[in-house]
């Protein structure tokens, strides 16, 4: 019985912190007709054109100056279009005392079990030759870059995918299933890489970026989120593949 109680009592206080991530705050981000359809129009070309520089960058060598200038074209071109395509809001979530607050901590927390959901999924995938091929692919540009640049460009085009892809899309969306719609665009921008497991990664994260941003009203909970995942996911990750990744090294030309 004593059992059964503290199984209960643990179960209302985890209800309790989850609380703030499934109640939606009450906002009207009202916009006319015409600035509706200008922000779709903005919306599709930047689409177009940041999912072709995204793949052109992953195309480049690691390390190399073209790779940096062209992911930060990337990230330009998320922000620069998601800015332009409209207003765009930071959000809030309840807290203590039901009173409205901008999301700090809990989207912070989110990226941490992000990571640690990822991690444990990169112990498996590393065992799948053509998963693991994919992720040294990428972690290749970790490995063999200059590390405060390589974390330069992934914190940066973190904030500006946020901006774009839950900013500008998902307000572009409408009322048509915002959360799957802007969640199926970051999928088929990823495409772009040619890399399964970044297509497969972008499809929960998506999702949980977009929920986040349907339940504050804002992109500062999905921002916050991405840049803690993905600074983990480069600290952390590489290790697991150190073998896949001495043979990028060795097999990349000098």
């Amino acid at each position: 019985m004593t059992r059964l109680r503290a199984v209960r009592v643990l179960r209302a206080r985890v209800w309790r912190a989850a609380a703030p991530l499934l109640r939606r705050v009450p906002r009207d981000h009202w916009e006319s007709d015409e600035a509706f359809r200008r922000r779709r129009r903005v919306t599709g070309a930047t689409a177009v054109t940041g999912a072709s520089l995204l793949g052109v960058s992953l195309s480049t060598p690691p390390g190399s100056p073209r790779f940096y200038w062209l992911t930060l074209g990337v990230a330009g071109t998320w922000a620069v279009g998601g800015l332009a395509s409209g207003p765009l809001h930071l959000g809030r979530m309840f807290g203590p005392g039901e009173r409205l607050r901008r999301p700090v901590l809990t989207p912070v927390v989110s990226g941490v079990g992000a990571f640690g959901a990822f991690y444990a999924a990169a112990l498996v995938a590393r065992r799948i030759p053509v998963l693991e091929r994919a992720i040294g692919s990428v972690l290749r540009y970790a490995d063999q870059g200059t590390t405060p640049l390589v974390l330069t460009t992934t914190l940066v085009n973190g904030v500006a995918e946020e901006v774009f892809f839950r900013g500008s899309v998902y307000a572009a969306a409408g009322a048509a299933r915002p959360v799957l719609a802007s969640t199926a665009v970051y999928g088929l921008a990823t495409t772009a890489t040619r890399n399964p497991a970044l297509v497969l990664a972008s499809v929960p994260m998506g999702l949980l970026f977009a929920q986040q941003r349907r339940i504050t009203g804002g992109i500062q909970a999905p921002m916050l989120t991405h840049v803690v995942w993905s600074t983990l996911m480069l600290r952390y990750l590489p290790p697991l593949f150190a073998r896949r990744l001495a043979e990028e090294r060795s097999s990349s030309p000098q």
